[in-house]
């Protein structure tokens, strides 16, 4: 089978096949960009919401680029890869100030913005402007592997540029946008990573990793992410009704949220065995432990976080002294709802405040 009857093919199944999702029903670049940027590393199931969300709360680039920090973070909390959002909320400022809120169409230009690197400015360049700029995702990657048979190693960039070397060949100059919607739709509902539909694919009778019995080993990636534990020990410390929390600035996981007191360890500690505030040492009579939390397991991409919680109550006329409590700042109960958070310390909450 030809390149140009793999595309004519694949084109057909997408009209027919395609789900129906709120950025298709027109081209704007915005929503385009907007579900990009919440799709990567996220399943549509799962960004769909927040694409919802954030479209409800900022329905323009302008919206979004005029909006606090905060809340951006506050409404993408949940997904991860909080770098995304700040990213997200650069972008549109920059759009705004620097292109009057309309998105360039070129794919240099769109590179040299926040958070797009070569598959989103190629996704945005072809869907919203129709340039002929080929996509190569996760999808696409697995779709062409396999039907070409390409058992070479996908962590290698020859081999990547092999790939987008046939994604270009495959792309139609006429409707650039619609081709990359369709492989990239193949790829996420029918040639999917597990349990692909082989039988009834409308390429088993040319796809070489599905004559070659090698589905399973397509594509072949040889390297393997190594991931760290870490040992989490949140005091959540209560004053008169009110809780004490910082904001995330290290460079590290979740930066830019807010959380309890933290207590790191290298591996799992009884309460005794943690360093607790010194305040707290100086006045053992001044708090209780109220409840204990379960321990909390959360999965990131390189590392797991086990997590407990400590719910303390400050008592005998206790005074907070800022000085004592660097970086940290009591909030009420409401507050704490419209503070961005790590969905760990969101979980907790969910259980504990109500």
């Amino acid at each position: 089978m030809k390149n140009n009857q793999i595309t004519s093919q694949l084109l057909n199944w997408y009209i027919n096949n395609q789900r129906d999702l709120p950025w298709r029903k027109d081209r704007n670049p915005y929503k385009i960009w907007l579900s990009e940027i919440i799709l990567q590393q996220t399943r549509v199931d799962q960004g769909l919401p927040y694409y919802q969300r954030f479209t409800n709360k900022f329905p323009t680039i302008l919206d979004l680029a005029s909006a606090r920090e905060d809340k951006i973070l506050r409404t993408w909390q949940g997904l991860g890869y909080y770098s995304r959002a700040r990213n997200l909320h650069k972008c549109a400022k920059i759009v705004v100030n620097k292109y009057d809120g309309v998105f360039p169409s070129t794919r240099e230009e769109l590179m040299e913005l926040p958070g797009i690197g070569p598959y989103t400015s190629a996704a945005i360049a072809s869907i919203a402007y129709g340039k002929k700029e080929a996509v190569v995702d996760g999808n696409v990657i697995r779709v062409i592997t396999r039907i070409f048979g390409i058992e070479r190693d996908i962590s290698l960039l020859k081999t990547i540029k092999e790939i987008k070397s046939i994604a270009d060949d495959l792309l139609p100059a006429e409707t650039p946008g619609q081709f990359n919607q369709a492989i990239m739709e193949f790829g996420a509902i029918f040639c999917t990573p597990n349990g692909p539909s082989c039988s009834t694919c409308i390429f088993n009778d040319i796809c070489v990793a599905h004559l070659k019995k090698d589905v399973k080993r397509i594509p072949f990636k040889s390297k393997k992410i190594k991931k760290r534990t870490r040992y989490f020990n949140y005091l959540m410390i209560e004053l008169d009704d009110k809780i004490l929390l910082k904001k995330r600035t290290a460079k590290d996981i979740w930066n830019g949220l807010f959380e309890f007191y933290l207590m790191e360890n290298d591996s799992h500690a009884e309460f005794d065995g943690l360093q607790i505030p010194t305040v707290m040492s100086k006045h053992p009579d001044k708090w209780e432990i109220i409840d204990e939390s379960k321990i909390f397991k959360h999965l990131l991409t390189h590392q797991t976080i086990m997590c407990q919680f400590y719910h303390v109550k400050m008592h005998n006329n206790f005074v907070f002294n800022q000085e004592d409590w660097p970086d940290y700042n009591l909030y009420s109960r409401d507050e704490i709802e419209s503070l961005p958070k790590s969905i760990l310390i969101d979980r907790f909450l969910g259980e504990k405040i109500n």
